[in-house]
């Protein structure tokens, strides 16, 4: 079985080759941000949550407008244009870093714009995959999708770190502004009748029509659940990995470059064991998945040195990312294409909206204990979220109604 089988398929490959230089290009970013940041701020862990809050705020305020718009029109025009408004505002960016006299507020600006395009792109561009290799190719081309945002993610933060180090942040910002060109090309090169579009729906694409199509399929209900409570305790690796390296470990700008590298290389490994995938995932791998994570995770708190955390790290990024794809495919393949573009609008507000508060919330932990008991708090609630969704899933199987979203977060 041929692991990379979706890139036979001509359109994916161009996807995926712009895909990789700005996924590289993007996380060079968020490096040279966060390190930025920490400077301007005195270390400061609230400033750091701040601005990520800012980045995913409009992921949980707008990313259901993304998922409808998806659904209504053009995907691939609309990546385009969420593109080349990236890089414009990237250029702008890195103009002024460039200057030397960039502030806090100003990168506090330029996290909400950037997190208003994303709030569009994110959802068009996965739903986009089924249209570019169909249906029966989508496990495997949504794996592959993973993966090459995890070889971006190895490779971005080790040249970030090296780059930051030699020259300072505002080259590597220049470096994110270009790679969007990356993309935009990928895209316009496309054969747009080789797409396997389905037909648009001949009714408005409502965004409470998927709401309430969600809320009727307790297949797709409790995966969600459980990637909102893991995605607001857990996955905020973005604020956690800048404060292990510069508050635990005392590290400068290239060996943060080389945690988030560990990580990265995890989660790259873990998308290309997924890669193999066929068929949609049981509810008993999405929550073993998480198990794992809590577990991994909360070990990872405990690391004794700078070492032995980026081995925990690997080990947290592989668990990461098999739980998000296992989570990812159980919903989408089990989603009807006609709802599918407001289906992961819903995923990608709860995994990555859930973010804003989680980031609050976790970098309020870190400067009353420290960084490593956010580690410990994610791992933790992980592990009690898998078990109010599990008690659900028996639930549902013994004929007895699921209990309302809100409750089982509550539970959880």
């Amino acid at each position: 079985m041929n692991p990379f089988r979706s890139l036979r398929v001509r359109n994916f490959r161009l996807f995926v080759a712009g895909q990789i230089l700005s996924v590289a290009g993007t996380w060079m970013m968020v490096v040279a941000q966060d390190w930025l940041v920490l400077d301007l701020s005195d270390d400061s862990a609230s400033a750091l949550a701040v601005v990520t809050a800012l980045q995913f705020t409009p992921s949980l305020l707008l990313m259901l407008v993304g998922g409808r718009l998806a659904d209504r029109y053009d995907k691939r025009l609309l990546l385009t244009a969420a593109n080349v408004a990236s890089g414009v505002v990237a250029s702008v960016f890195a103009v002024l870093v460039l200057s030397g006299g960039v502030t806090l507020w100003q990168i506090q600006l330029f996290a909400l714009a950037l997190g208003v395009v994303s709030a569009v792109e994110t959802p068009t561009r996965m739903a986009f995959i089924s249209e570019l290799v169909g249906p029966e190719l989508l496990p495997n081309a949504s794996a592959l999708s993973a993966a090459y945002f995890n070889v971006a993610r190895v490779v971005g933060p080790a040249l970030a770190g090296a780059l930051i180090a030699a020259v300072d942040a505002g080259p590597v910002m220049l470096l994110n502004a270009v790679s969007y060109l990356a993309t935009v090309v990928g895209l316009r090169m496309m054969r747009p009748e080789e797409l396997r579009r389905t037909a648009r729906p001949a009714a408005r694409a409502r965004i409470i029509d998927g709401v309430r199509y969600v809320r009727s399929r307790e297949d797709l209900l409790l995966p969600l659940v459980l990637v909102g409570a893991v995605g607001l305790c857990a996955m905020n690796f973005q604020l956690t990995l800048p404060l292990l390296a510069r508050t635990v470990f005392h590290t400068d700008a290239a060996a943060f470059g080389l945690l988030t590298t560990a990580f990265a290389g995890g989660s790259l490994l873990a998308a290309l064991v997924t890669t193999g995938r066929r068929t949609r995932p049981s509810a008993e791998l999405v929550n073993g998945a998480a198990l794992g994570l809590g577990v991994v995770m909360t070990l990872t708190g405990w690391a004794p040195t700078f070492a032995t955390a980026a081995v925990g790290l690997f080990a947290t990024g592989f668990a990461v990312i098999f739980f998000a794809q296992a989570a990812n495919h159980r919903i989408q393949l089990g989603s009807d294409p006609a709802f599918r573009g407001r289906v992961m609008s819903i995923y990608s507000t709860i995994m990555i909206g859930s973010t804003p508060l989680g980031s609050l919330l976790v970098g309020a932990l870190a400067e009353a204990v420290n960084a490593r008991a956010t580690m410990w708090f994610g791992g933790a609630a992980s592990l009690v979220a898998v078990g109010a969704v599990h008690a659900a899933g028996r639930r549902a199987r013994d004929g007895r109604p699921l209990p309302e979203p809100a409750e089982l977060a509550q539970n959880a």
